[in-house]
């Protein structure tokens, strides 16, 4: 089956279709932690010029899903992906993730980090299947019985 026509371009968050899945996105993350171990950032935050952020849309220009990369000191932390479920399953978290990656080795970051949720099986086994290995909290995170930190070195896209 021919992959279907995808187009992920920096976007800004601020649009009312990408803010539907960025609160679709809190509802999901809401339902399954509790208020202290979600760490959400919000619009105003991905608006910040250190902050690369993507949308993925459809032929029909419509927002399949989104991702955020934060940059810091060499470092890029990865935020806000997220895909309608009713389009999961089509490869869009996975090019929609490389897009980012490639944005984020363009900016200088020679490592992607990412803190997600021991709830969550299908990200957790994307996020290994692209490369990503656990490690300890970063940044400005603690240790958190339901949080998985991983981390993936970047040198090898950069030349890419």
């Amino acid at each position: 089956m021919p992959e279907s026509p995808l187009h992920i371009a920096i976007e800004s968050p601020d649009q009312p279709e990408v803010r539907a899945l960025i609160d679709a996105l809190d509802a999901y993350q809401r339902a399954l932690y509790p208020a202290e171990s979600n760490h959400l950032v919000d619009i105003s935050a991905l608006l910040q010029p250190n902050v690369r952020f993507a949308v993925a849309r459809d032929a029909q220009r419509r927002a399949l899903g989104c991702g955020a990369v934060l940059l810091d000191a060499g470092a890029g932390e990865l935020k806000r992906m997220f895909v309608d479920p009713a389009q999961r399953g089509r490869g869009v978290a996975r090019r929609l993730h490389a897009f980012l990656e490639s944005e984020a080795a363009r900016a200088g970051a020679t490592e992607l980090r990412l803190e997600t949720g021991i709830h969550q099986p299908e990200a957790l086994a994307l996020y290994e299947g692209l490369g990503y290995r656990r490690c300890g909290p970063f940044a400005g995170y603690v240790e958190d019985p339901l949080s998985v930190f991983m981390h993936k070195p970047l040198a090898a896209c950069a030349s890419a």
